[in-house]
């Protein structure tokens, strides 16, 4: 046996040959090309003098094989290159799926992508039970769908509707669900995972057979009218013109999922063709713009015990049971009682979706989480968290109050949304130790926290805040102090602009729908509603004052009327069961016009960003943009559209808005710099 550069193999005592995985120079495992040729090599070899069985094992500490390795994936430039890179992966696959022996994937870690393909390429999948694993299909992500395999593979192991939905949806699955729907074999603590692929290997049981109500589904009369409804499920989420992967694999399915070596040639025929479509190429830019993100909290070390938030609100509530859920002791400070007890009951919510019945992750959860009505948390607290409402005053009143208590080098963050910096630590003996975290509603869903950094703020505290954030699971975005920091200093021009037309008699279905047409997950009015406009006009006012903007009159008359949006059953919309009810929309003839106007609002706004160096880079702008905002992910963010679509172009649609809506688009100097 030839010596591998990413690939070892061993014989045991059983005639068992145990192929390691341990791609060089890399921390992780991943199927690039090397490691895909080498492997064929490997089976050629192993052909050649069969083995008892094979059995695939990873030498990475707590994972398994993260995919394939997307930085070759950008090379892929033309149908011709995407067709050569899908056939080798279908080569590989095809060659471990058809060895003569029994061959077993031992998963432990993460199993994603091209690591779930190999997996289903063998004819068992042993997992370990451990947390740090799960197993999954997240290619729809980047815009493709499985390439390798999977789609034939996992619908014959978990039938049509559970192999669909985990390849539609991109999920990773925890090992113990996997096994229910039958991704996997069998299921096993970690101390067990060793001698379970063995008992496989030598033993061969015969594999389950789906039942008869999984395999009707992919009969050839039923199967246009479960593609249907699955069309009829990702159109809520995604639609065919920005997002065509998930709806070139319903196609897929519906057209060969009856013949199966037909279906294998077509899906490396569609994957190599979406693979070279703009909207895959933004979306593995998206990959790689939340990659940079992770590392902007690893350059220091950083492990606090204990977080202290101030403010049971909901933000605050949020923040806590989130920190929480992350495995820190958490103490929430608040004068009201019954804000306390509702953290309390939001919180066992959150505890729920994140452990489902697993009670005794829940009863830890909730020993970690302690409401703390006096305060009395403040002194030994790690990092102090300050989230009341959004008031100068108030705030540098509790800074006051709490300084003198916490430790020498806690840290103190607010989750301010637009007071700066340089405002909030007048007060403070030591300004050096105050950051902004500005964190997203809703808190578990938003990935994005802007880790805000003022003129006094210590670079030190500033790098212990990023892996902070970076430590609960949440994306940092380190930004300047400024009116309105990143995200909301770009959205809120986008917000006003629609609350404008508002006022100006459009109606608030057509606006929101020209920007979900855009691309955005929801409408600036349904989002200005969900978000409640009394915050909406504390964070304008606080904004137009610093930046000279003026407020729409219909803003100040919808709150001082009382009407806050979703939170008080009437805003913008009616609301019924907590859900907008929307009328027809009547003329369509403005749509266009609106849509310009909001995201040319939103655009231009980025580029001041981008010349007052509010973020490092304009990457880190889209970034923020996407991951803060939802920015329609597949054109890659606000800088990059504007590239994309033509400098000069939007330019001068800016300047014609400009001649006809007044100076609020006068174009940016930042124009210039790109």
């Amino acid at each position: 046996m030839p010596d591998y550069k990413n690939w070892k193999v061993e014989r045991d005592e059983h005639g068992i040959a145990w192929c390691h995985l341990d791609k060089a120079d890399s921390k992780v495992n991943l199927l690039a090309g090397e490691v895909l040729d080498e492997l064929y090599e490997l089976m050629d070899e192993l052909q050649q003098d069969l083995p008892q069985a094979i059995i695939i094992v990873s030498d990475k500490k707590d994972s398994f094989i993260f995919g394939a390795d997307i930085q070759e994936f950008t090379t892929l430039d033309s149908p011709e290159k995407s067709q050569a890179f899908l056939d080798r992966g279908h080569k590989v696959m095809n060659k471990v799926a058809a060895m003569p022996c029994a061959t077993i994937s031992m998963v432990h870690g993460m199993c994603l992508g091209g690591g779930t393909e190999l997996s289903l390429a063998c004819d068992y999948i042993i997992a370990s039970d451990d947390n740090k694993t799960r197993i999954g299909l997240p290619e729809i992500k980047l815009g493709i769908h499985p390439g390798y395999g999977g789609t034939v593979r996992s619908i014959k192991r978990m039938g049509p509707l559970a192999a669909m939905n985990i390849m539609l949806t991109g999920r990773a699955l925890p090992a113990r669900t996997a096994k229910k729907l039958g991704l996997v074999d069998e299921c096993v603590p970690l101390r067990q995972l060793k001698n379970a692929a063995i008992h496989f290997a030598l033993n061969a049981p015969q594999p389950r057979q789906l039942k008869w109500t999984k395999r009707i589904l992919n009969n050839g009369l039923l199967r246009p009218l479960v593609a249907s409804q699955m069309r009829k499920q990702v159109a809520r989420k995604a639609k065919a013109e920005h997002y065509p992967a998930p709806y070139a694999l319903i196609d897929l399915w519906q057209r060969y999922g009856g013949n199966p070596e037909r279906m294998l040639r077509e899906e490396a025929i569609s994957v190599a063709r979406l693979a070279t479509t703009d909207t895959a190429h933004n979306l593995v830019r998206v990959f790689f713009l939340q990659e940079a993100l992770k590392r902007e909290g690893k350059q220091l070390r950083y492990k606090p015990a204990h977080v202290h938030v101030i403010g049971a609100g909901v933000m605050g509530g949020d923040i806590a049971s989130w920190c929480a859920i992350q495995g820190y002791t958490v103490t929430v400070q608040d004068t009201d009682t019954g804000r306390l007890a509702q953290m309390v009951k939001r919180a066992q919510q959150s505890f729920g979706k994140k452990y489902k019945r697993d009670r005794r992750a829940i009863r830890h959860a909730n020993d970690r989480l302690i409401p703390d009505h006096k305060g009395n948390g403040v002194a030994s607290a790690d990092i102090v968290i300050e989230a009341i409402f959004e008031n100068l005053e108030a705030k540098q009143s509790l800074y006051r109050d709490i300084e003198p208590r916490m430790k020498p080098d806690a840290i103190l963050a607010t989750n301010t949304s637009s007071i700066m910096l340089e405002d909030l630590c007048t007060c403070l003996a030591k300004p050096e130790r105050l950051v902004g975290l500005h964190f997203f509603n809703p808190v578990a869903m938003m990935p994005l926290v802007e880790v805000i950094h003022g003129e006094s703020t210590d670079p030190t505290v500033m790098q212990q805040a990023l892996a902070f954030t970076q430590g609960i699971g949440k994306l940092p975005l380190p930004t300047k102090s400024s009116p309105g920091f990143l995200v909301n200093r770009i959205l809120m021009p986008y917000l006003l602009e629609a609350v404008t037309m508002l006022g100006e008699g459009v109606q608030a279905e057509l606006i929101d729908k020209a920007a979900t047409d855009f691309g955005m997950p929801m409408g600036p009015i349904e989002l200005a509603d969900t978000v409640g406009l009394d915050v909406c006009r504390s964070v304008a006012d606080i904004l137009s004052k610093a930046l000279g903007t003026d407020l729409p009159a219909n803003l100040d008359k919808m709150v001082d009327d009382g009407k806050l949006g979703k939170k008080s059953g009437s805003g913008f919309y009616q609301y019924k069961n907590g859900k907008p009810v929307k009328q027809k929309i009547g003329d369509k003839s403005q749509l266009q016009t609106a849509q310009d106007r909001m995201i040319m609002r939103l655009l231009n706004e980025s580029l001041t960003c981008y010349r007052k160096k509010i973020v490092a880079s304009d990457e880190l702008i889209d970034a923020g943009v996407i991951f803060g905002t939802g920015f329609a992910p597949f054109r890659g963010g606000p800088i990059h559209h504007i590239r994309e679509s033509g400098v000069d172009n939007q330019r001068k649609l800016l300047e014609s808005l400009q001649v006809k809506y007044g100076d609020r688009f006068r174009p940016d100097a930042g124009w210039k710099k790109l």
